[in-house]
């Protein structure tokens, strides 16, 4: 892109149609997805965070203080996401909407209005990456993509979508970086910033980094690339801290959330990175790649000594019991084996299209040398598939990066229409078009399950994901009964503090270890035991939900606990069933 370059308009007005066309068929079908936010208890907590910062909770008080333990536990969210949300439900009130209108409205324009800017910033991206008019190709897969992906629908809060159009801004920008000069400095800003909203991205950003840092080391001309790069991720990790940490904190690192640990080493790599690419005497690629070498080492020196316990696993830390019973069974946590053998339809719809992309750049690789363009797709590519080897969240980027190569390979058979018979052309755009929708894998899926009459096993299926007794209707009652602390398995703590004034004992967030440990032992243990720990959390109310998973895996795994008695309807004597919640989807005791 360059500042005469007016091809920006037209991919704008394209994501706008994109986007009012999907906003038509929620808004069609009621937006069932703000109706029922099924198993999103991210989007539900992310509300509740909201409503707490506009009821005057501090910018820099991150606990949440209605689920856990008594005095709740510090989230590792960002306000950054908070604060966009928040300003739109201000300014619907501030036009006359009530508070549950305006949140409404917050819920659909917030996760819509990220949706058309990451079809628009693809569409720029397959533009610059094939060199020729992709617009349409690049149009369609990208729009199929991210609605399939599900993390833009109506209603999702959660910060994935930010940290999307983040990953892929600083993507296109460095493709964009010798053709625009503040390129190169905004991708580093969206690198620094989307490491602020969640770690979840830091093997993205540290590609970005090394793409600034290689393209440097093999091109004297790429140094203004890498300089501005540097800058702007090391001032914008800067400008985060100032703004969502406070002062007494900068000195404290989190491994799992924006703090001092990823300060020092985003300042030191990006301050770094700019300084020596603009020392004079670097006009050898073999003197570059000793300067960059010794920021790295320098780099990983300052994470060993200082922050040695951030270079662990994420959850080496974890309590075996909460990974056992909460972690083992998170959908976006799981491995690839896991994901093939027991949901087909979500592995066919998230790992064939970035396969079939990574094979096509494979294949330009053997005729040819990649261009700077294809080259940083391929890199970026290459990261996601890996990560969504280890966690099936990875595929959310490798998805999405897939449209680049899968584009350019549908334009590239469309050019070739005058040179071969017509009827042969057609029938290779119609397969090309058809092997690079993730619908059509899923459909192949679905399909090949069927033939075989067998349905994939084990507590980690579609079907078993499907969280029931998460909607407001379904604790309507709850909500109706005096504040206090609520037993209910993990899955429906954030719907709990969503939609009713209650205190979640349990939620499915890793720093809720206690919480969740104190579930599961009164879930797990005999009625009596059970008794001791509600009485030491002071549990007024425990809900059950007759459908819900991960009850069911707490009663099959300890038939004689607490959980599998009230299934069961087996009720102990310190409790009472509330008569009008009987066989509703859930049922509440009251402790006596």
């Amino acid at each position: 892109m360059t500042i005469q370059d007016t091809g920006w308009k037209h991919d704008f007005l394209l994501a706008l149609c994109a986007t009012l066309l999907v906003l038509a068929i929620n808004a069609i079908s009621g937006f069932p997805t703000i109706a029922d936010l099924g198993a999103d208890n991210d989007s539900m907590l992310r509300l509740v965070e909201v409503r707490d910062l506009l009821a005057g909770q501090s910018w820099f008080d991150l606990h949440q203080y209605r689920m856990g333990l008594a005095g709740g536990f510090l989230m590792h969210w960002s306000r950054l996401v908070d604060a966009p949300i928040a300003l739109i439900i201000l300014a619907f009130q501030a036009l006359g909407a009530s508070t549950a209108a305006a949140e409404r409205a917050a819920q659909i324009i917030w996760p819509l209005s990220l949706y058309g800017l990451t079809i628009f910033v693809i569409l720029r991206a397959s533009r610059r990456f094939a060199g020729t008019d992709v617009a349409m190709p690049s149009l369609v897969l990208s729009t199929a993509a991210l609605f399939f992906l599900g993390i833009f629908n109506p209603g999702t809060l959660d910060h994935h979508n930010v940290q999307l159009l983040l990953t892929a801004a600083g993507l296109w920008l460095l493709m964009e970086a010798p053709f625009w000069r503040p390129a190169a400095l905004l991708s580093g800003l969206c690198a620094g910033l989307t490491l602020a909203v969640g770690m979840e991205t830091a093997p993205y950003v540290a590609a970005l980094g090394a793409c600034a840092a290689v393209l440097f080391i093999l091109d004297e001309r790429e140094r203004p690339t890498a300089r501005d790069f540097g800058i702007g991720f090391a001032v914008i990790a800067s400008a985060v801290l100032a703004a969502t940490i406070p002062p007494p904190a900068w000195g404290v690192a989190q491994c799992d959330a924006f703090s001092a640990f990823q300060f020092v080493i985003a300042a030191l790599s990006g301050f770094g990175l700019a300084a020596i690419a603009g020392l004079p005497g670097q006009s050898t690629a073999g003197t570059r790649l000793v300067s960059m070498s010794a920021l790295a080492v320098a780099v990983a020196a300052v994470g060993i000594v200082f922050f040695p316990q951030c270079l662990a696993s994420p959850y080496a830390g974890m309590d075996e019991r909460v990974r056992t019973y909460w972690l083992n069974d998170v959908v976006e946590a799981q491995p690839f084996l896991s994901v093939a053998v027991k949901q087909p339809k979500l592995m066919a719809a998230r790992y064939v299209t970035p396969f079939i992309a990574m094979l096509l750049i494979g294949l330009q690789l053997r005729s040819r040398r990649l261009r700077r363009e294809e080259a940083l797709v391929a890199a970026l590519l290459v990261v996601a598939f890996a990560l969504s080897l280890w966690q099936v969240r990875g595929s959310t980027f490798s998805v999405a990066f897939a449209v680049l190569p899968l584009s350019a390979w549908i334009a590239g058979i469309r050019l070739q229409a005058s040179a071969a018979q017509p009827w042969r052309v057609s029938t290779r755009i119609a397969a090309a078009w058809l092997v690079s929708l993730n619908a059509t894998w899923a459909g192949v899926a679905v399909a090949a399950q069927s033939v075989v009459h067998k349905a994939p096993g084990g507590i980690n299926s579609d079907a078993d994901h499907a969280l029931t007794c998460g909607k407001a209707a379904d604790l309507g009652d709850l909500a109706a009964m005096p504040a206090t602390t609520v037993l209910a398995s993990s899955n429906l703590g954030s719907a709990i503090v969503m939609f009713t004034g209650h205190r979640a004992l349990a939620g499915p967030y890793h720093r809720n270890v206690d919480g969740n440990l104190a579930m599961l032992d009164a879930f797990m243990r005999t009625a009596d035991a059970a008794h001791a720990i509600v009485q030491r959390e002071h549990v007024g109310l425990i809900a059950i939900c007759r459908g819900n998973s991960e009850e069911l895996s707490l009663a099959a795994e300890a038939p004689d606990g607490l959980a599998a008695r009230l299934l069961n309807r087996d009720v102990p004597e310190w409790l009472e069933l509330d008569s009008a919640t009987a066989n509703k989807p859930v049922e509440i005791y009251k402790v006596r």
